[in-house]
């Protein structure tokens, strides 16, 4: 019975974080939420997919008037630059080519310095220069890790849709450096009007797949697989839970092997979408997991009886490449989490606090499990050997019980 409450909590526990995990990333901040200083106020908002990074936006059509602020969070260091552009050939396949930008510049966390630059390539240092925009009112300001562009710019008449892009990178001196190669999907074509994205924009359905990548790994590798190995570890110990601890552990494991390569075939499919952008540790330790998970199938497959010669080679053998796919796996998440504050910034921290409320519960009940069943196991050693000392006593062994001799 004490086997059996012991897996309904468990489970019930993986369900409610399980939960947290794929709804906790709706918790971040939105655009409307925001209050300007000044009495600024814009029409039309839009979160962006890339970079924690904002756009509000008021449009007159009839005019071609674009009043515009483009917030970029999440930044840590002193010196950086941040960049809104738009793209007057409405390309989003080479948006960067012929992009007219506003820039930011901030230095030693003081009050950035604003100009305008027109991009001529991609490997463009952002020089200061005149856009085809006519444009007023370009400011730049930062408060702690937001850095805010303000500007006025005037568009062809009856402009309704534009596509613009954005990013930030490092400083040399004064001097904008190349951003990260793996910040190259933060583009998107935009509808002034309505505000909703063009069908062309690649954004949206890159981040479903990242997202639907970095679920199923955290829940299969990341949350089941270890859920499986505290089950074979701890509820065999229950006599009650036995046979079922074995068929629950069997359960697990397959299903965290079948649901992570799913993952592990998602993840192979975005770095061949995604030309120029590497996570070359990630992506090593991802095709390790499924060599060593692919490992622990076959060799369930090949596990020989509990009385062959050879079994206690195979324990060690499960054991230790068990214990290693779920060391691995951990690591490896965290890793996904880092790429992801490369590519968008902030925004899944949500995502990351969720899992590691995952990680410490399991192992909050790993170490609960471990000192119950240690005290369960003495205990039955402590009584084996006082009902063994009786037998012996009665039997008059060692000369305990033993009737007196006669010579």
């Amino acid at each position: 019975m004490v086997g059996k409450l012991m897996v309904v909590r468990l489970v019930l526990a993986i369900s409610v974080l399980g939960n947290l995990l794929l709804t906790t990333s709706a918790q971040s901040q939105a655009c409307s939420s925001h209050t300007f200083t000044e009495n600024r106020v814009f029409t039309t908002c839009r979160d962006l997919p890339h970079l924690s990074s904002y756009l509000h936006w008021s449009y007159d059509q009839s005019s071609g008037r674009l009043d515009i602020a483009f917030r970029h969070s999440g930044i840590s260091d002193s010196d950086r630059w941040v960049s809104w552009a738009i793209n007057p050939n409405n390309d989003l396949s080479s948006s960067m080519t012929g992009a007219q930008a506003l820039v930011a510049i901030s230095q030693s966390g003081g009050t950035p310095r604003a100009y305008t630059s027109s991009i001529q390539s991609p490997a463009t240092q952002l020089a200061e220069g005149a856009i085809s925009y006519p444009h007023s009112g370009l400011t730049a300001t930062r408060q702690n890790n937001e850095i805010t562009i303000y500007a006025t710019l005037t568009l062809p008449n009856n402009t309704a849709t534009l596509v613009h892009l954005w990013n930030d990178g490092s400083l040399s001196g004064s001097t904008p450096q190349a951003h990260s190669l793996s910040n190259t999907q933060s583009k998107e074509s935009l509808d002034l009007l309505s505000g909703a994205t063009q069908a062309g924009s690649s954004g949206g359905s890159l981040r479903r797949r990242r997202n639907v990548h970095g679920i199923l790994n955290a829940m299969s590798w990341g949350t089941l697989m270890p859920l499986g190995a505290i089950i074979a570890r701890y509820l065999k110990v229950f006599k009650s839970a036995d046979p079922a601890w074995f068929y629950l552990h069997v359960t697990c494991q397959t299903s965290a092997y079948i649901v992570g390569v799913a993952g592990w075939g998602t993840g192979l499919k975005l770095g061949s979408d995604s030309t120029g952008v590497t996570y070359d540790t990630h992506r090593a330790l991802g095709i390790t997991l499924f060599c060593l998970g692919t490992l622990q199938v076959f060799a369930l497959l090949l596990r020989p009886n509990k009385d062959h010669k050879i079994r206690i080679y195979w324990n060690f053998y499960h054991y230790a490449i068990g214990y290693a796919t779920i060391i691995i796996s951990i690591i490896n998440i965290f890793k996904g989490f880092e790429a992801l504050e490369v590519s968008v910034g902030d925004r899944y921290n949500d995502w990351k606090h969720a899992y590691i409320g995952i990680i410490a519960a399991l192992g909050g009940i790993a170490v609960l499990l471990e000192a119950y069943t240690w005290f369960i196991v003495l205990k039955r050693k402590k009584s084996a050997n006082k009902t063994a000392h009786g037998i012996n006593g009665t039997n008059g062994v060692n000369g305990y019980g033993s009737s007196a001799q006669h010579v």
